[in-house]
């Protein structure tokens, strides 16, 4: 195999329907190419292949990925801002950086032909769940460092779609653009558009009479439950996009309008589940940490990425026709876990256990303490007007079903408190959904 082999890009090709042997093999150039230009050009991956006694021409088959170190985020921390940089600031023709809780933020970078494949797969991302020329979304998602706002404007772009970049926040004036506007599609994470559900209630505008048919949400994990709640309240179709910075951004995985889990773009981004213990590769529909080799990212190669989201790959034949497997819905991640008595809890799964209660809204913050060195836990959730104006024995009620149905479900008993609507911050990005106020 030649060095620097170059990585074909079609930017109007539409590999979703593939013959699987077609796709692997596409992939399989691909990924040499890659690893070759990982390893010519990344001086931490050259290293650890070496270190492995590896070189790029022990890639004969896609199986041997496996035989790849991994990436994690903690290299791009300690590379940082531009050590895992395999193309020269000339080529360079963008950055962008995740905002991140502690420390320096992660860098990723883009070539020309970088942005190329990001504008394809979100061109595909949104086609897949119905939208096309014509259509006018509301892009909600951050526009700047964050990955989100840029990378869905130039996909709906190439649909042939009218692009509304109104970015996050404001949202009387979110409210008012959707409506005089004529949005027939927003884009934000669903958390956000739950808060624009509530303020559109109290500005008495009905969601359901307006032209809004589709929702693109992501950025956060969520639930089944709360799609149907937002479906519910808005009359919109509501799909879940999956992305990473670290990747692209937001189009690795998109839902169909099957809504049976968001299809990987597979020809771009080469998928494995793994388990969290060993490392090793597990089979499709095993549960997982899900890892990804982008096949084309000429600024930044990421090579066996762990991404920390738990998920399982489906390569079960999709009603749409398309061949690209699914993930299943991501709504946890191995990091966002917390440790209560021994016993391992993620947020999805008490936001599982509230909206199984009649009376409760989908927001929610789980605030953890330490008295006497044990931890403590607390979780803050709004109801309905109705519900907290009712008396006091219904309101115990209500709140020893939320008890209850979070401890079925976690196994732990858990304080709970009650709070009137709009009571909890509204984020305009991620939802925080953890308060730490442990001092270990």
């Amino acid at each position: 195999m030649k060095k620097n082999s170059p990585i074909n890009f079609h930017p109007v090709s539409t590999p979703d329907f593939l013959p699987v042997e077609q796709l692997q093999a596409l992939q399989l150039q691909r990924l040499q190419a890659i690893v070759q230009r990982a390893y010519d050009h990344v001086a931490l991956f050259r290293k650890r292949m070496n270190e492995a006694d590896l070189t790029p021409e022990d890639v004969r088959s896609l199986d041997d990925v496996t035989k790849l170190p991994f990436t994690m985020k903690s290299d791009l921390r300690d590379t940082y801002p531009f050590g895992l940089f395999a193309s020269p600031m000339k080529d360079i023709v963008r950055l962008h950086a995740s905002t991140g809780t502690t420390g320096k933020p992660i860098v990723v970078a883009y070539t020309k032909a970088d942005l190329g494949v990001w504008e394809n797969v979100m061109m595909r991302s949104f086609a897949a769940c119905g939208l096309h020329a014509g259509d006018v979304i509301q892009n909600a998602y951050g526009y700047g460092l964050f990955t989100g706002g840029l990378g869905a404007h130039y996909g709906a772009e190439a649909l042939g779609a009218t692009v509304i970049p109104i970015s996050g926040g404001n949202t009387q004036r979110q409210l008012m653009v959707m409506k005089d506007f004529g949005s027939t599609a927003i884009c934000c994470t669903p958390s956000y558009f739950l808060h624009l559900i509530d303020e559109a209630q109290e500005l008495g505008i009905s969601l359901k009479e307006l032209p809004l048919r589709v929702g693109v949400f992501g950025a956060e994990p969520w639930t089944e439950s709360m799609r149907r709640r937002i479906e519910h309240d808005s009359g919109l179709k509501a799909y879940d996009i999956y992305g990473l910075s670290e990747i692209i951004g937001p189009g690795v995985a998109m839902e169909c309008q099957c809504q049976s889990g968001p299809h990987i773009f597979e020809d771009w981004f080469y998928p494995e589940i793994i388990d969290l213990k060993s490392g090793k590769p597990l089979p499709d529909g095993e549960e997982g940490e899900l890892v990804l080799t982008t096949l084309g990212k000429q600024a930044m190669p990421m090579i066996r990425y762990r991404t920390r989201d738990i998920t399982a790959l489906s390569s079960e034949k999709c009603e749409c026709g398309r061949t690209l497997r699914r993930i299943q819905r991501i709504g946890r991640r191995s990091d966002d876990m917390f440790i209560i008595r021994g016993v391992n809890v993620y947020p999805s799964q008490i936001e599982t256990a509230l909206l199984k209660v009649e009376g409760t809204l989908p927001h929610y913050q789980i605030v953890l303490t330490r008295e006497r060195d044990l931890d403590q836990v607390e979780v803050q959730v709004e109801v309905t007007r109705e519900v907290f104006g009712d008396t006091v024995g219904a309101l115990e009620t209500v709140q020893r079903n939320l008890g209850h149905s979070i401890e079925t479900l976690t196994g732990l008993h858990m304080k709970v408190r009650m709070v009137q609507p709009q009571t909890i911050t509204r984020s305009e990005g991620k939802a925080k959904r953890v308060i730490d106020q442990r001092k270990m």
